[in-house]
């Protein structure tokens, strides 16, 4: 016998809500290194270019992220010029 989401659902005379809605003012601040943010971005163009990124590829792409944003934004924009 499963168990369905009527059994164990939330009770109507309870809350709405478990949780209060989060307070984005209130939001703890977590930088992402300029250069780390580099490497996501060459990743997601490299999988939206067709081209998912394989374990060999990590010290290309680090090498790559560590040049400055200007040649990265030129990489990317040769990526999404192959689709």
């Amino acid at each position: 016998m499963t168990a369905t989401a009527f059994e164990y659902g939330p009770n109507p005379s309870d809350s709405d809500y478990l949780l209060a809605p989060p307070d984005p003012a209130t939001r703890v601040g977590s930088p992402i290194d300029p250069r780390d943010r580099r490497r996501l971005e060459l990743h997601a163009a490299l999988t939206a270019a067709g081209i998912p990124p394989r374990p060999e590829d990590r010290e290309a792409i680090e090498s790559l992220s560590a040049l400055s944003a200007g040649i990265n934004t030129t990489i990317q924009r040769w990526l999404q010029h192959t689709l």
